[in-house]
């Protein structure tokens, strides 16, 4: 035990949950898709040139290539697995464009925009009692790719659910329009 009467033990129990703790609130009820789980070998395929035109159509097709993933706190690569800042800061990075890592940064770097302008690639955040809890890639159409808890993979999920619609509390940009 060390000096505070806390063993090995309490120290692993405490970051267990502080892992699941990760993006919480947000549930993992997700909408089925068809795809396999997705986990390349190699980097993403490189940029094309009319991916220049709509960034964030780039942005929304990585993700949505990373659907089946599993959710990793801390994760930020589809060997590791993601959480919910670490695929929105992959699939950023990995399309060129620099991007805070974690979600509240991303927020705070974000453009807020009206959910009614929202384009793929756009951030959804979400907030549970009082503290930014997860963030998102929007689609369009009112969906939003993310890694949503532990235990369960990178998915698709909809704005109209009502756990979506009661947390949702920003729609960003972090690409120039």
């Amino acid at each position: 035990m060390d000096s505070r009467g806390f063993g090995v033990s309490s120290a692993l129990v405490a970051a267990a949950l502080l892992t699941l703790s990760a993006c919480a609130g947000a549930p993992s009820r997700t909408i089925p898709t068809t795809r396999t789980p997705a986990v390349p070998s190699s980097p993403p395929a490189p940029r094309r040139a009319d991916d220049d035109a709509v960034p964030g159509m780039t942005v929304a097709r990585l993700a949505m290539e990373m659907v089946g993933v599993p959710y990793r706190y801390g994760g930020a690569d589809p060997r590791g697995g993601f959480d919910c800042s670490g695929l929105v800061y992959y699939t950023y990075t990995a399309v060129g464009h620099a991007v805070p890592r974690t979600s509240q940064a991303q927020f705070n770097a974000a453009r807020k925009i009206p959910l009614g302008r929202a384009s793929k690639g756009d951030l959804v955040f979400f907030q549970d009692q009082e503290k930014l809890s997860h963030v998102g890639i929007y689609l369009g159409g009112g969906l939003f790719v993310h890694a949503p808890s532990s235990g369960s993979t990178v998915s698709v999920a909809s704005l109209d659910t009502p756990y979506y619609q009661r947390h949702l509390i920003a729609v960003g940009r972090l690409l120039p329009n």
